[in-house]
């Protein structure tokens, strides 16, 4: 999944002059976004310090010095988090994560009861484990979707189903990202990034920029084949009693004609909970 210094690259790369107060030096360059002695100017560290921390030679670098790299290429609060943890990585204790793929009966009962709005749960992979009736409504006649990220870049319909399919394609690139932290020996997340990467040229382009961000509330707009336009926002909680798992629930604006689209879901599909 990529250490301190295939990050510290993708994140000068994708890093433009002028984000950093260099001003006039974008024209005639080589290489896309900083260069390593201008990353390393920014910082305060000298350019052969920097080249090893970027080779991998050096992995014990200060919390001084990580502040100041963050602080060179602008990174947010998540992003210098990641950081951090990827630097320390031998230190972190790696949070525990749910493998077996099963959702609590009491879970069950709840997405079973929970009817007024579409919901799932997802395991760390973004995989859906199981889903209410109004989800699967929402869902129906997409492919893969028992995996968020495999609906999103293998199946050519979820281009007309997000209202915004760049957008929402990016943010998930970035939560799994954020989601995978240090678990780069978990052999389904490894399998999963190989399929992606295999199916799309989109997919890999994204995934080597490293952008870290956690989707725990986001908006998103989607067309779906009967009910029409749907915008909505989405909340993901945190199960506590299943390390890894996340319950997600969609919502509509009180009283609006996205609203009346959700509730319509209910006559286009009665299947129960379904688990994965």
């Amino acid at each position: 999944m990529g250490g301190i210094g295939e990050f510290l690259r993708a994140r000068r790369q994708v890093t433009a002059p002028d984000q950093v107060g260099l001003t006039g030096v974008g024209d005639r360059r080589r290489t896309p976004g900083l260069r390593r002695d201008e990353v390393a100017m920014l910082a305060g560290v000298s350019l052969d310090y920097y080249t090893r921390l970027e080779q991998g030679r050096d992995r014990n670098p200060s919390d001084q010095v990580l502040e100041a790299l963050a602080h060179a290429l602008q990174l947010d609060p998540e992003a210098t988090e990641h950081l951090h943890k990827l630097a320390h990585a031998r230190e972190t204790r790696r949070r525990p994560v749910d493998r077996r793929g099963q959702v609590t009966p009491s879970m069950l009962r709840l997405l079973e009861d929970w009817n007024h709005a579409p919901a799932y749960v997802i395991n760390h992979r973004l995989d859906v484990l199981a889903k209410n009736r109004r989800a699967a409504a929402l869902f129906a006649g997409l492919r893969y979707s028992d995996n968020i990220m495999r609906l999103t870049f293998l199946d050519p319909a979820a281009r007309d189903f997000y209202l915004d399919w760049e957008k929402e394609a990016c943010a998930r690139v970035a939560h799994l990202r954020a989601t995978a932290g240090l678990d780069c020996d978990d052999p389904s997340l490894l399998e999963l990034v190989e399929e992606l990467s295999r199916g799309s040229e989109e997919f890999r382009q994204m995934w080597a920029r490293h952008h870290v961000r956690a989707m725990t509330h986001e908006s998103v707009g989607m067309r779906h084949r009967e009910v029409g336009d749907v915008f909505a926002s989405f909340e993901a909680l945190t199960i506590d009693s299943a390390p890894g798992q996340k319950l997600v629930v969609y919502q509509a604006e009180p009283g609006s004609p996205s609203e009346e689209a959700l509730a319509k879901l209910d006559q286009t599909q009665s299947a129960p909970p379904k688990r994965f």
